[in-house]
């Protein structure tokens, strides 16, 4: 409940500042001079942007939200059983070999978004926030076969999601922390 209050005030402050910003744009282009209109121009662009970046953003929270109540009404979701350390991080072994166990399950159902969504909070736990997305992606895009999994550009549509080892290539065998993990690959 927490996060979600601080996702929320976050994004209302920046809405907050996006109207400002807009509004400033739009004073600049009604100055009516050349340099005060494209000035005006870029301010307006910049908000656009935050506001399609806070849209996308929102609605990959909404999808894995979603993902995490229907695995919570299964009974799938991870336990957070994970050694801490005295100031309430997760130690990085534990989370290492609970990623292992992930990365294992993934690999032999690379199909379920169960499995995905599991790895994306292994990859999470270790700290590795760009990988946890992808692999959430990942598994967003396998439980709603209409949305097409992320893909980089100029690879031909090849999906841009890490494999169960922990990269995006194949035969990869590291894990969050960059140690070799038993990948079976």
């Amino acid at each position: 409940m927490r996060a979600k209050i601080t996702y929320t005030v976050t994004a209302a402050v920046l809405v907050f500042y996006f109207v400002l910003a807009g509004s400033r744009g739009v004073l600049l282009i009604r100055h009516g001079t050349l340099l005060t209109v494209t000035f005006g121009v870029a301010v307006l662009i910049l908000p656009l942007i935050g506001i399609w970046f806070l849209w996308k953003n929102t609605q990959f929270v909404r999808r894995a939200n979603a993902l995490a109540a229907e695995l919570d009404a299964e009974g799938g979701l991870p336990v957070d059983d994970l050694a801490r350390t005295p100031s309430g991080r997760i130690d990085r072994d534990s989370a290492d070999a609970a990623f292992a166990r992930r990365q294992a399950e993934t690999e032999d159902t690379p199909d379920d978004w169960r499995c995905w969504f599991r790895l994306a909070v292994a990859y999470q736990d270790a700290r590795d926030t760009p990988r946890a997305r992808k692999a959430m992606q990942r598994a967003i895009a396998l439980h709603n076969p209409a949305t097409p999994p992320p893909s980089r550009p100029g690879t031909s549509g090849q999906a841009d999601t890490p494999s169960p080892s922990g990269t995006s290539g194949p035969n990869v065998t590291s894990g969050p922390s960059g140690t070799s993990s038993p990948s079976g690959v």
